[in-house]
């Protein structure tokens, strides 16, 4: 079985089920923060997915695009982290 077999039947699989698991939480999540949690988890998977991709088609022209995505994702956690502090000491 050789490497690509094992990515596209093995672990693209279980990055499909952790995406609808962390959907679930998006939706249902009581509060904004679990909403928040959960998007930044799933833009993490997605970079995740997005690197397996390029794996198995042996082109690295999508990890810079990862790259991209993954910045936006933090720079993105970080500002909402800096917003709930400011709300929370008022």
């Amino acid at each position: 079985m050789n490497v690509e077999n094992y990515l596209m039947y093995g672990v693209m699989p279980i990055i499909c089920l952790a995406l609808f698991f962390i959907m679930m939480r998006f939706f249902k999540g009581p509060q904004i923060v679990d909403r928040v949690v959960a998007l930044d988890l799933l833009i993490t998977i997605g970079v995740g997915f997005i690197a397996l991709f390029s794996l198995i088609t042996d082109n690295p022209v999508f990890l810079d695009v990862a790259m991209i995505l993954a910045l936006i994702a933090f720079l993105s956690t970080v500002a909402f982290s800096y917003y709930i502090s400011k709300i929370k000491k008022k």
